[in-house]
C-alpha cells in the first residue's frame, strides 16, 4: 500500500471523493473505502473495508478511506 488518504481534507481529495452511487461490492451498502488494485478498484462500505485491509494492504497501490464521514456532524 503506497497512499492513504482517510488525514487528508475533503478538498484534498475532493477529486477522488466517493458519492452515494458507489456501492460496497462486497454487499451493496454506500461505499467509504475505494482500494485501488493493479487489476482496478474495489469498493467496500467501512464494515467490509476494516475486514479486507490487512489482507489487500500488501498489494493495493492506493487505499481510499472516507469512513471518517459516518463520524461527522451535519
Amino acid at each position: 500500500m503506497t497512499q492513504t488518504v482517510q488525514d487528508l481534507s475533503i478538498d484534498e481529495v475532493s477529486s477522488h471523493q466517493l458519492t452515494a452511487a458507489d456501492r460496497c461490492d462486497s454487499c451493496g451498502a454506500q461505499a467509504y473505502i475505494r482500494a485501488t488494485m493493479a487489476s482496478g478498484e474495489l469498493f467496500f462500505c467501512a464494515h467490509h473495508g476494516a475486514e479486507f485491509k490487512d489482507k489487500l494492504a500488501a498489494t493495493a497501490i492506493e487505499w481510499h478511506d472516507e469512513s471518517s464521514r459516518l463520524y461527522e456532524s451535519k
